[in-house]
């Protein structure tokens, strides 16, 4: 049982390293920031995932004790690395849609797909901006 264990422990140490090992490249190493985002959102998430789960396993089969600190984490981590990806992205395309990026290496505006209809993306909506259709109304209370 324990050979099994530190099996199970040592591949999910090995990969979570490894996972770790991509995001951090991919941070340093791809060229904007739109690439640059799937390292730490994904990779690193994913490393730290298999490294928590490793100590999962590790510690009811030796310590003899089982935490649930270790499951907490993951799921923090899993609920909040996409949310602050999505702001970190949203954020990037807003300031490359309005050319106030002061580094815009990846030209993002100019390939944004048209959304079909008569109105622009949710993030470059202007509601004061005259000439495009208001929001829709909410149902009046009855």
């Amino acid at each position: 049982m324990k050979l099994l264990a530190e099996t199970v422990i040592s591949v999910l140490l090995v990969m979570g390293g490894f996972f770790a090992l991509m995001g951090s490249w991919g941070l340093a190493k791809l060229p904007s920031l739109m690439t640059r985002i799937h390292g730490p959102a994904k990779a690193t998430t994913l490393g730290v995932g298999g490294c928590l789960v490793a100590s999962m396993v590790y510690f009811p089969t030796y310590a003899g004790l089982y935490s649930a600190h270790e499951l907490l984490i993951t799921l923090f981590l899993f609920l909040t690395a996409p949310v602050s990806a999505h702001m970190i992205a949203k954020t990037h395309l807003h300031c490359q849609g309005r050319d106030i990026d002061p580094n815009p290496s990846s030209e993002q505006h100019e390939v944004l797909p048209p959304t079909g209809r008569d109105v622009d993306w949710a993030t470059f909506h202007d509601p004061t901006k005259k000439g495009e259709p208001e929001a829709p109304q909410s149902m009046p209370f009855i």
